[in-house]
C-alpha cells in the first residue's frame, strides 16, 4: 500500500556566503585544490572524485542493490521521458557517470541519477560536466546518507534549475521527494511499492514497483 507520509515546506535559507558558499565540515589543516587542478586530474584518472568546499572526495563503491536501483531508475525514467516528451526535445536520464557543477558553490559531484530536458548546458567544450539538472536523484547508502540528506542538498539547492531532488532508500520501498515550489522546497514521503513519483517539471512519474524491481532478492527492499 502507498502511504503518503505528508508534505512539509522547507525555506530555503539564506546564504551563509554572498557567493552562495556553502559550510562543509571539512578539518581546516586538509589540503584544498581549485576547480582547474580538480578537473585536470578528474578527467586523466581511472577513478571519481567529488569536489567539495575545494577538498577531493573519493567516491567509495555501492552495494548490489544500489546498483540495481539505479539501473531501474534509468530504464523507468527513460520509459516516462519518451511517452510524456513534446516535439521538439523531452528529458534524458544520465546515471552517476555524468558529472555536474554548482556554480555558486563549486561542488562538482556525481550524483547517482539526474534527468537534464531540453537543450544540456556544460561548463566548457568538453561536455562532461553538466550545469543544468532539472531532477535529481540519490540513493541512500549508510556512508553518504548523512550528506546526500545534508549538505549535499544544500549545494544542490543552488542549481537554477533544479526543481525535485529525491532520495531512495535501499532497505525498503520508500522515497523522499523534495519538490521546488518557488523559494520553498516541499517534502513529501511515500512508502510502499504501488506509491509513484510524479516530477511535474519533467513531466515524467516512475513506480515504486518500477523502482525496486528485483531489490527484494539482494536483502533490499
Amino acid at each position: 500500500m502507498s502511504v503518503p507520509i505528508g508534505s512539509l515546506p522547507i525555506p530555503l535559507p539564506a546564504l551563509s556566503h554572498p557567493t552562495g558558499a556553502v559550510a562543509v565540515a571539512i578539518p581546516a589543516d586538509v589540503q584544498r585544490t581549485d576547480a582547474r587542478s580538480y578537473l585536470a586530474l578528474e578527467r586523466a584518472s581511472a577513478e571519481r572524485h567529488e569536489l567539495v568546499d575545494g577538498v577531493v572526495v573519493d567516491m567509495a563503491g555501492a552495494s548490489y542493490a544500489h546498483n540495481v536501483i539505479v539501473a531501474n531508475l534509468v530504464t523507468a525514467l527513460a520509459a516516462s521521458s519518451e511517452r510524456s516528451a513534446k516535439p521538439g526535445g523531452g528529458c534524458r536520464p544520465l546515471s552517476s557517470d555524468m558529472r555536474i557543477k554548482v556554480e555558486t558553490t563549486g561542488l562538482y559531484a556525481y550524483p547517482d541519477v539526474l534527468l537534464v530536458c531540453g537543450e544540456p548546458a556544460f561548463e566548457d567544450e568538453r561536455a562532461d560536466t553538466l550545469l543544468n539538472p532539472i531532477a535529481i536523484f540519490e540513493v541512500l547508502s549508510p556512508s553518504t546518507e548523512a550528506f546526500d540528506r545534508g549538505e549535499k542538498f544544500a549545494h544542490y539547492r543552488r542549481l537554477p534549475s533544479l526543481r525535485d531532488y529525491v532520495l531512495v532508500a535501499q532497505s525498503r520501498p520508500r522515497v523522499e521527494h523534495y519538490q521546488r515550489q518557488g523559494d520553498v522546497w516541499v517534502l513529501r514521503e511515500t512508502e510502499g511499492l504501488d506509491g509513484r513519483v510524479v516530477l511535474e517539471g519533467a513531466g515524467c512519474e516512475v513506480a515504486l514497483a518500477g523502482i525496486y524491481a528485483g531489490v527484494a532478492a539482494a536483502g533490499g527492499a
